[in-house]
């Protein structure tokens, strides 16, 4: 008998295999990023099948069995489907940490940050999207190591050539230097008023920092 494991996760992408099944790269509250294969998932008859749409957040049940992850279980945690512009900015966010996370590694901040964002852009203004996605996106990198806490403040805007993780890599990210005036963005998660007008207010500065962060993944 193989073991079950019941974690949150947010469903990154996914891809059609055999006749009904599909692939799920699913980021996962226990394990980070892993991959699962549910069986005939794409069936009507599936109860599976709404909770695993693309960008989804659902509460999992996982065996890990000789060729890989399953899912074996699946019930939403939220709802599912996004209106059509925050689906989009969240198809963007969800891309750029598909191709940053490397393999299974727990993450809870990271985790955290990517649920917020979601839950935030189901009920955010239209307008405040793009602030969201910014925040969302600096808080990806600051949680792998491409960024460091001072992305808003007066000292480094990313970490060193010789800090920054590499993708292909399961090690953590080293320590970061801090600069004189590090934010308090990258210690919670939240996406309310204060951290949303602190991200306007050095708008410049962080998308700079975010551009050139994005640069040294080589992506």
């Amino acid at each position: 008998m193989y073991q079950k494991y019941q974690t949150e996760a947010l469903v990154l992408r996914s891809y059609e295999r055999g006749e009904a099944d599909r692939v799920f790269a699913l980021y996962t509250e226990a394990f980070g990023l892993v991959w699962a294969r549910a069986s005939a998932v794409r069936r009507e008859s599936s109860r599976m099948r709404y909770a695993l749409q693309n960008y989804a957040q659902a509460n999992v049940a996982l065996v890990r069995g000789v060729s890989g992850w399953r899912v074996v279980g699946a019930m939403a945690l939220s709802e599912t489907s996004m209106p059509e512009a925050a689906a989009a900015v969240f198809a963007r966010i969800a891309n750029l940490a598909d191709r940053l996370i490397a393999g299974e590694e727990k993450n809870e901040y990271l985790y955290r940050a990517l649920v917020e964002a979601r839950r935030t852009l189901l009920e955010a203004p239209r307008e405040t999207q793009a602030t969201i996605e910014l925040l969302c996106v600096a808080r990806i990198l600051y949680a792998l190591g491409y960024l460091s806490a001072d992305a808003l403040g007066n000292g480094h805007a990313s970490s060193s050539a010789e800090d920054v993780r590499d993708p292909a890599s399961h090690r953590r990210a080293p320590a970061l230097r801090r600069g004189p005036n590090p934010t308090s963005l990258f210690t919670h998660a939240a996406y309310g008023l204060p951290e949303l007008s602190e991200v306007e207010a050095g708008r410049q500065k962080l998308l700079s920092s975010v551009n050139k962060a994005i640069s040294e993944t080589h992506l």
